[in-house]
């Protein structure tokens, strides 16, 4: 059975209730649980952490124990070269995944440590963007 094992950063814990125009209204858990029902076959695992060092750790756990990382690394994203290399150091395929258009926002959000780390990024697609990464992640038989 395939694992993909979904890692969210910093204040995605907040998703649904957090600037809901942005983000929309839907949680994160929600979610999760949505995913999970539309692909049954799959195992999908969901970690959460504002912590930059429990995000690592969790790179190098999941990225040793499943076929596919997603990530969203949220505003580390933007300044993060430690949570780059952990990516660079597991051998899981890696999709990068951000909520809303990052290059739409400010200007210091236009760049991202992690996607030179990931095979493809989706962004700008709201909660569609970690569907779009399962199938990618299927279709793709990463």
């Amino acid at each position: 059975m395939k694992t993909i094992e979904i890692i969210n950063g910093p204040n995605l814990n907040l998703i649904g209730g957090r600037e809901p125009e942005v983000y929309g209204s839907t949680t994160m858990n929600e979610a999760i649980d949505t995913l999970r029902k539309q692909f049954p076959d799959i195992t999908i695992n969901y970690f959460q952490s504002n912590v930059e060092g429990e995000l690592i750790n969790e790179i190098q756990h999941a990225g040793f124990n499943c076929d596919t990382l997603i990530v969203n690394m949220g505003g580390y994203s933007h300044t993060s070269i430690a949570l780059r290399d952990a990516l660079l150091s597991v051998p899981a395929q890696k999709i990068e995944v951000h909520l809303s258009n990052i290059f739409a926002r400010e200007e210091y959000r236009h760049h991202s440590y992690i996607t030179s780390a990931c095979q493809g990024m989706i962004c700008g697609l709201g909660l569609a963007g970690y569907k779009l990464a399962v199938e990618y992640s299927l279709n793709k038989n990463c």
